[in-house]
């Protein structure tokens, strides 16, 4: 199973719609054709390498679910590694044999459940996963479950579905899910395309859910590391749930605790059917390979799964106006900071290009808020600002975190005076071109790579259309200094705003200070610290090479914000490469 994108390399991977305008000359459309079950292909030929970018998209993500079987969407994305009915077992016949046994033993545990959940509700227990308050029947169940489970695990061929690519020379097999989109992504030899078109549409035509309860199980366990045990991961839950009023976005894409370990293979089956048909899915091929041999070859194996007549159920619910200012303050293990978030617009809104624009005034070393707040001022150590926007709405976000002994109030009004610069005095023609031109720059060298224009491609066709990515550069060169004013007093107002202030928790001593930690967001650390344990107990050189040639590749394309992030990666993977070399001599 590949190793899960973090929120915030997912975000560096899908925000990509700020360009420029000689990157509408240097990107031709790309070849696009709808196969006969409606699945959707985009292919853009580059013959300067003989490899091809592969991926493709199902337009779902944590948005499509709803209550009770949240965090579906990204379940899919572990489960659609397990393999199909060819890959993946030893003996097929017995391991859908073992399915349908644990369900029927699923059903009579989640019946004592449902006894355990009344029985809270009423006081008379104070935690049903505790396994002391089970009934000696209830425990009978989940042992017989348990001895299921061991046998299907002595049927399976463990990640053969990532051994055959990479056996064939496949590379940066992985998947991300976020709100809106999920995303199956990799790198092929040229010669391998047909492999890809069989195997994709091998899993979409003949999945096998197998080890579907154990993996529910390792996704609470990703969210209790990423989540619950990190120093601020429940407060930007709560965050986040307090900011949305109405809109799926309300939940997190990894989904509420209860629900994640209660959803079921019948629930999984249904939103595979509903959502992972071909009329819900576009495939990207860019690099060396030709458009109408790839076609056919996909018409060949994709043509064979049958379309979804009903098509996807529509995502209705939208955001009401927010009236009021809303705030929230938590004491955590973590260094004094605010974060604040006003309601923005949906990914090809007319206002996102100046909100982009916007935030990058903002943001980096070089931007208002660091010049005032951290180098003026001296009031923060570190400020951040981005229009984060998606699919069916989204957020104008900024934090600042506190330096010395100051308050997150004083850097939450330092925030506001100078937004209102902003709004009164606007901004310079100088510093507007200056984020222009650093945004040409990024694009061109995001564009270059096929593996991430491959990426922008599918993201984009799931989120507005890829035409919509082809008409950003000049809808971006477009904006003006009146339009980034005007935004800046239409939706950074007092109404529209979230706000989070978090304080240390009483009693508690600041850590020790890791310089090149503290420059990661927060709510990233946990999963970056535990990405550097792994590579810290790496043993192939080889491997680490690959990755580190692949990392270094995409680095230009990486958001400032996040570039901290791919820098200590970076750091830490040559010093591990260095290590291995002198153990071997």
């Amino acid at each position: 199973m590949p190793i899960p994108l973090t929120r915030i390399q997912r975000s560096a991977l899908v925000a990509t719609l700020v360009a420029a305008p000689a990157l509408a000359q240097s990107l031709p459309a790309p070849v696009e054709k709808t196969l006969s079950n409606g699945m959707r292909l985009l292919m853009v030929e580059r013959h300067d390498k003989p490899t091809i970018a592969v991926g493709w998209v199902a337009h779902v993500g944590s948005a499509n679910e709803r209550p009770g079987i949240t965090g579906i969407a990204h379940l899919f994305e572990h489960m659609m590694f397990k393999g199909t009915s060819t890959i993946g077992t030893r003996d097929i016949k017995r391991d859908r044999e073992l399915n349908l046994a644990q369900d029927r033993l699923r059903a009579e545990i989640r019946k004592e459940d449902s006894l355990l959940r009344a029985k809270q509700q009423r006081g008379e227990i104070a935690d049903m996963t505790d396994p002391k308050v089970r009934s000696p029947h209830h425990q009978q169940l989940i042992e017989s479950f348990e001895k299921l489970v061991k046998e299907q695990q002595e049927l399976l061929v463990k990640d053969e579905f990532s051994k055959v690519y990479s056996q064939a020379g496949g590379v940066n097999l992985n998947a991300f899910t976020n709100t809106d989109v999920t995303t199956y992504i990799q790198t092929i030899p040229s010669n391998k395309l047909e492999l890809w078109t069989w195997m994709e549409s091998d899993r979409l035509r003949d999945p096998v859910f197998r080890e579907f309860y154990k993996e529910r199980d390792v996704v609470f366990e990703e969210r209790r590391m990423r989540t619950e045990s990190t120093p601020t991961g429940k407060f930007e839950e709560a965050f986040e749930a307090m900011t949305w009023t109405a809109h799926p976005y309300h939940w997190p894409t990894i989904g509420w605790a209860s629900d994640v370990a209660s959803i079921t293979r019948e629930q999984a089956n249904e939103f595979f059917a509903t959502f992972y048909a071909p009329n819900n899915i576009t495939a990207v091929l860019v690099g060396d390979f030709k458009a109408d041999e790839a076609a056919a070859l996909c018409e060949r194996y994709f043509g064979r799964i049958p379309a979804n007549p009903k098509g996807v159920p529509e995502v209705i619910t939208l955001e009401p106006k927010q009236i009021a200012e809303k705030r929230m303050y938590a004491e955590a293990d973590t260094t004094p900071s605010v974060e604040i978030a006003w309601k923005g617009v949906a990914s090809g809104h007319a206002d996102q290009y100046a909100l982009d624009l916007l935030g990058e005034i903002l943001n980096g070393r070089s931007g208002r808020l660091y010049k005032a707040l951290v180098l003026d001022q001296k009031v923060a150590t570190n400020v951040r600002a981005a229009n984060q926007d998606r699919k069916y709405a989204g957020i104008f976000a900024l934090e600042g975190t506190v330096s010395g002994d100051r308050k997150p109030e004083e850097v939450e009004k330092a925030i506001y005076a100078e937004l209102e610069k902003i709004q009164k005095e606007g901004v310079t023609a100088q510093e507007l071109q200056k984020v222009k031109n650093q945004a040409q720059a990024n694009t061109f060298r995001r564009l270059e790579d096929n593996f991430f224009l491959m990426i922008q491609l599918a993201v984009a066709d799931a989120t507005t259309g890829y035409r919509e990515f082809l008409e950003s550069p000049k809808k971006t060169e477009a904006v003006t200094a009146a339009d980034v004013q005007r935004v800046a007093k239409d939706y950074l107002v007092k109404e529209s705003r979230n706000v989070v202030i978090y304080t240390r928790k009483p009693g508690s001593a600041p850590a020790a200070v890791d310089p090149e930690m503290e420059a990661i967001p927060e709510e990233a650390r946990g999963m970056i610290k535990a990405q550097l344990a792994q590579i810290e107990k790496a043993t192939d050189a080889e491997k680490l090479k690959a990755g580190l040639a692949r990392m270094e590749a995409g680095a230009g394309s990486v958001p400032a914000e996040q570039k901290p992030i791919f820098d200590l990666m970076m750091k830490k993977i040559r010093a591990r490469i260095e290590q291995l070399a002198k153990e071997a001599k």
